[in-house]
């Protein structure tokens, strides 16, 4: 319900004038008429209870032009974002920003996935259980730490690698926690944080766990979409593939073997249980056997096809009925301990979701999928609109989905059918940044067709000189890991005097930090870094495409969608392959100009925007950038660039 806070006519546009609460209240702030438009729209969504898309380009400022509405509805509002960084960076700097200028007494939390928190029942479990001694020192640590802290973040612990093999073993998942029966539910860390979640105003979660929050009830834990009166998500350009993930099914090697382990840990603790430790150790050698089958492969591909290879299919049969034996053997068990009846309780969900995937309609693709040690079982829905569609329905009230990147031109059909929001208001606010005096787009000639064996070769004898006149700053941005290999090795060998970031050479955060702090530091990735990324000034002043972000033929997914397109009767490659791949370019474009300061380059190599019919339709979508024809030219405005800093 809103409040004596609500909004009047006028009152935001006042809130985002030269004059206003955020001009008078944040340091450095600029009224923007785009970021006073959208933050209308917001306003006017919530007080209606209407479903609102909005592409807001770079620079817009859309987090306070949706954080202000949200803070001045009075509704309980749940925001998503797409990464934890940027959860993070939303609830620690922008929230208490506008607060503050606004003089606002709405209570804020941050909820994050129970992976986030120790676990205080698998941390004494693993204190308890056999350990190196770094591990004991770690461990005794983090009990230490455990008994102190308020909110039982494990990003808190500094001695803490985000890929430490422990993390998994002191935190929970919604596969192993026992919920209200563990004897330590009540100073639960999950359980705390879902609670203040429930009483607060405005509720900053990610993406995951949005949809978590539907698809999973846990037994004592609270959800917290129902009694939201709003959900506002950014980075909504994400959502579609998400969707995929989340109402499909997924079984991989890694939950059938902590199944095992967790269940041979139950029978080592009773100590009176050896067929509970027979039954567990079988489902671990079965479980090892299929891990092998997945061995070599790199791709994606359909199920049917991963069980004609040689001994896939027995293998498979093999783990399940180990896994079916195992339920067996706890079914009587299960009341002794809590940590039995979870066990119980995984294995018979997992027994069933490995029947679903077995038994596929036209409806749905089943797929697997290489991962660490062994490898993932999947069923997704072709469609996932409906989907969606269920999960508005059941919480009817005001949704906003905005990005810097929704629209494919000025057409948001894409977006909107991929979801279901046939009832959404759209609102298309280009950037404020001034792209023809700020930067250049230039378009290589002369360059093979992409499908050519040389063509990665030719890119970078065309760009190098480029990132030579630039003196580094510059990304380098591929549609594939065997491009990013090839470029970094011809980099090594060529450039001199620059220093070289190599995406899986380290966390994306520490080479993004590295390369921002060289400040002439050339940076080599593919799809993490076309999107989230933020390097503003000189450090980054050239941005490189190596080809146009088509998706990869032969995804069983992305193939199974395009057939049920082509049997409507509709266009596959007009309809979704080039509206995606144009959302797609457009987020890698967007990592150039980040600030009214910012100049540069940005180098899109692939030819079909010139010798294709929709390369047209493609340059279209971009920002209004100056085009220049040389490789002359382009040097020369690296000059500029450089001058300008």
């Amino acid at each position: 319900m809103a409040n004596d806070l609500t909004p009047q006519p006028g009152a935001i546009a006042a809130l985002f004038g030269a004059g206003g609460a955020l001009a008078r209240g944040v340091d450095g702030y600029a009224p923007r008429d785009v970021q006073r438009r959208m933050a209308e729209a917001v306003a006017q969504a919530l007080a209606r209870q209407e479903t609102l898309a909005v592409e807001a380009g770079t620079g817009t400022g859309k987090t306070f032009a949706y954080l202000v509405p949200a803070l001045l509805s009075g509704q309980r509002t749940v925001i998503s974002t797409g990464t934890l960084n940027l959860q993070d960076q939303l609830f620690y700097r922008d929230l208490p920003r506008v607060r503050e200028a606004l003089g606002s007494p709405a209570r804020v939390v941050l909820l994050k996935g129970r992976a986030n928190y120790v676990c205080l029942h698998r941390l004494d479990r693993a204190a308890q259980g056999p350990a190196g001694r770094h591990e004991q020192r770690t461990l005794q640590a983090l009990q230490q730490w455990a008994r102190i802290t308020t909110t039982g973040e494990l990003q808190e612990v500094p001695a803490l690698a985000q890929d430490d093999p422990l993390l998994p073993r002191v935190s929970s998942t919604a596969d192993n926690c026992v919920g209200a029966k563990c004897a330590d539910f009540e100073r639960c860390f999950v359980v705390q944080a879902r609670r203040n979640a429930q009483t607060a105003d405005v509720v900053v979660v990610n993406h995951h766990l949005l949809f978590a929050d539907f698809t999973v009830k846990e037994e004592g834990f609270g959800r917290i979409l129902p009694g939201a009166d709003a959900v506002i998500v950014d980075e909504a350009h994400q959502l579609p593939e998400l969707c995929g993930r989340f109402f499909g099914v997924r079984v991989s090697t890694r939950q059938l073997m902590d199944l095992a382990q967790d269940a041979a840990t139950e029978a080592q603790q009773l100590g009176d249980v050896p067929a509970l430790r027979d039954a567990a150790a079988v489902l671990a050698e079965g479980v090892a056997a299929l891990e092998r089958c997945f061995a070599g492969n790199g791709a994606r591909e359909r199920l049917e096809a991963f069980l004609a290879r040689a001994g896939a299919r027995e293998a498979l049969d093999a783990a399940v009925a180990a896994l079916e034996a195992l339920g067996e053997v706890l079914a009587p068990l299960a009341e002794r301990t809590p940590g039995l009846e979870a066990a119980r309780d995984r294995g018979a969900a997992l027994a069933q979701q490995l029947g679903e995937l077995r038994q596929q309609g036209d409806e749905r693709v089943a797929w697997v999928e290489a991962t660490g040690r062994g490898g993932s079982l999947h069923s997704t829905p072709v469609r996932v609109d409906r989907d969606f569609q269920r999960l508005r329905e059941s919480h009817p009230g005001a949704w906003v989905f905005t990005s810097a990147t929704l629209a494919a031109g000025e057409d948001f059909s894409h977006f909107r059918n991929q979801l279901g929001l046939d009832d959404a208001r759209e609102l298309k606010l280009d950037s404020p940044f001034d792209f023809e005096q700020q930067a250049r787009l230039y378009l290589p000639s002369g360059l093979p067709d992409p499908n050519d064996p040389q063509y990665t070769a030719r890119v970078l004898a065309t760009v190098i000189p480029l990132i030579e006149a630039s003196g580094g700053g510059a990304f380098l941005l591929c549609t594939s890991h065997r491009a990013v290999r090839e470029a970094a090795e011809r980099l090594r060998r060529e450039l001199h005097g620059l220093p070289l970031f190599v995406q899986g050479e380290g966390g994306r955060k520490a080479l993004l930090d590295a390369f921002t702090g060289a400040g002439n530091g050339v940076l080599v990735g593919t799809s993490s870094f076309w999107e989230g990324v933020d390097v503003r000034g000189l450090a980054l002043r050239m941005v490189i495409i190596d080809k146009l972000p088509f998706a990869a033929p032969g995804d069983p997914v992305f193939e199974a969608r395009l057939q049920a397109i082509r049997a409507s009767g509709e266009d596959p490659f007009l309809s979704h392959q080039l509206p995606q791949a144009i959302m797609a370019l457009r987020q890698g474009c967007g990592r150039l100009i980040r600030d009214p300061s910012d100049r540069g380059l940005l180098v899109l190599c692939d030819p079909r925007l010139r010798t294709r019919g929709y390369g047209g339709r493609i340059l279209e979508s971009l920002p209004p950038l100056p085009v220049i024809e040389t490789l002359a030219e382009a040097r020369s405005w690296l000059q500029v660039v450089g001058r300008a800093a």
